[in-house]
């Protein structure tokens, strides 16, 4: 389902938006900066995405969807490789100045322009249906753990454990190439806390206080993320008596998982009773959220997600591209929670935390 509606800013966002909201985290420049010479911050910045290249043209050299696929990769590499050189000596040359929103959608445009419009579809098909596989055991796991706190700070970990399935890391991108990936090793394999940023214990508590009446979770990547990571604590949720919707991009961008994806990711793991392992998914919605990158601009969602979103008392941004390069100090008007793991990096270096490590930043809001 594709939006024909023109995108809307997320309801629960602080008001005025235009003053009190902006969406990437990492400032590239101040005012004061010459606006025709690009930063150090900038140039660092392009100088990760034109990392990235030889994967992504990789990836679309195999993409047997598309008829001369190794040349039209190989004009993608070209072209992008030349706008983000271009940026470099002139940062306002191709609409900028850059952030990771205009980067990472130039290079969606020239996917789109040479003619790819989903170089992940095989790998994330492959690793959804590994994850699925999965899912049942890792539930029962989480079930067997009968102090709720600890359950929740296992499925939080989970949630953690399923992000470092990201192929828009050149690094992790490599690691997936060797050797696949195992999901409970990386659960117990996170770096130990206290994490760069880290309110966990202060959501444990109030997880035995507190229920929210509806939850919207920003979803990220196919496979173990969404799978084992985003669903069980979608379903606890769900067995707690909140509503869960989970907003997934509407057209696909790297190995993120898309709305008609998802859809069908629930129907596989629903049984003949709606349920996912005993737990009834009435209360479960889906929706495109109107967003084709792995950032996300929340001054602009489709109108169904705000729809949805205007009564939900928890937000939840999952995943370094939504959660921490863009949205980490998004001030909302309902409890949120920004949750991923650091995998570039100059991110990093700019929260003062190792390459790794993991941001859980819980904001509560009083008398929502």
């Amino acid at each position: 389902m594709e939006s024909e509606s023109p995108l809307v800013p997320f309801p629960l966002l602080q008001t005025p938006i235009e003053t009190n909201y902006r969406a990437c985290t990492i400032p590239y420049r101040f005012p004061s900066d010459n606006p025709r010479k690009a930063t150090p911050v900038e140039i660092q910045w392009i100088d990760l995405f034109l990392s990235s290249v030889p994967s992504f043209k990789q990836r679309a050299e195999s993409d047997n969807t598309v008829v001369d696929a190794p040349e039209k990769a190989e004009k993608f590499a070209q072209r992008y490789t030349e706008i983000l050189e271009d940026m470099k000596k002139n940062p306002e040359s191709h609409g900028g100045p850059p952030d990771c929103i205009l980067l990472c959608r130039l290079r969606e445009q020239v996917l789109r322009e040479v003619g790819f419009r989903d170089i992940f579809k095989k790998v994330k098909d492959e690793e959804n249906a590994k994850a699925i596989s999965l899912f049942e055991g890792v539930i029962r796991l989480n079930d067997a753990t009968e102090d709720e706190i600890k359950r929740a700070e296992n499925l939080i970990r989970g949630i953690l454990a399923g992000n470092i399935f990201d192929l828009g890391s050149a690094q992790l991108a490599e690691v997936f190439a060797r050797d696949g990936m195992s999901f409970m090793a990386s659960c117990q394999n996170l770096v130990p806390r206290p994490w760069v940023i880290d309110d966990l214990d202060t959501f444990k508590t109030k997880w035995t206080k507190k229920s929210w009446k509806k939850a919207v979770i920003f979803v990220d990547n196919s496979g173990a993320d969404i799978i084992l990571g985003i669903l069980p604590f979608a379903r606890e949720l769900l067995r707690r008596g909140t509503k869960v919707v989970l907003a997934a991009n509407e057209l696909p961008s790297i190995n993120d998982v898309t709305y008609t994806e998802l859809v069908e990711i629930i129907k596989k793991l629903k049984d003949e009773k709606d349920q996912i392992v005993g737990v009834d998914t009435s209360g479960l919605l889906i929706v495109n959220s109107g967003n084709d990158l792995p950032v996300i601009d929340l001054s602009n969602v489709s109108p169904e997600l705000a729809y949805l979103a205007a009564d939900a008392d928890l937000v939840i941004l999952e995943g370094m591209g939504r959660g921490i390069e863009t949205n980490l100090y998004a001030q909302l008007k309902c409890d949120s929670i920004k949750i991923g793991m650091v995998k570039h990096p100059e991110v990093a270096q700019f929260l003062g935390g190792r390459l790794y490590d993991c941001v859980f930043k819980y904001n509560e809001v009083l008398n929502y």
